[in-house]
Order: C-alpha cells, then structure tokens, then sequence
C-alpha cells in the first residue's frame, strides 16, 4: 500500500494555522466538514474541557449528550494521547481571562 508523504499530510495543517480568525475557522470547517463531523469534534472537545475540569462522566454526559465511550476515549487521549488537548485548554482558558 503506497504511503501518503508528509508534504500532502501537512497541508490540511499548514491551512488551519493560516486562518486569521474565528469567522475563518468556522467558514473552513464548514466547508471541510460534514455537519456531523463538526458537531462530533465540537463534543469532544467540550467532553475534554469537562474532563479536564474533573467533572464526572455522568454529569457530562448528561450536559453534553456524548456517549460513555465518547467521554472514555477523550479520557484515554487526555491521559496517554499526543498531549494536543493539554496544549490546548490553557489557552482556551487563557483566552477566556
């Protein structure tokens, strides 16, 4: 199986830190994106926030609607992933201040 190279795996990258604002990422994504594809990335991102906050699986999934093994797999990333949510939510809450 032939393997994609690292220039073409990178530009979907290269386009999402080109974006200038929150009216071009949501008008990107859009156009990316199915529906349920964004509104799937938008819970689990929500679903890690809320784990990060320690909230409990019951009470998020009560808030945002994810399934237990939704909240699970955003729990396994969170503790043993490429640590992209733990550099993200900092910020999130840095840019909320």
């Amino acid at each position: 199986m032939k393997q994609p190279n690292r220039e073409q795996n990178d530009t979907l990258y290269q386009a999402i830190l080109a974006l200038k604002d929150m009216d071009e990422c949501r008008r990107f994504f859009q156009d990316l994106c199915t529906v349920s594809e964004l509104r799937a990335m938008e819970q689990r991102m929500e679903v890690a926030v809320l784990l990060d906050e320690d909230m409990i699986y019951n009470e998020i999934l009560e808030r945002t609607g994810a399934s237990s093994a939704t909240i699970s797999r955003v729990k396994r990333a969170l503790l043993y992933g490429a640590d992209g949510y733990q550099t993200v939510i900092p910020r999130l809450r840095e840019s909320k201040q």
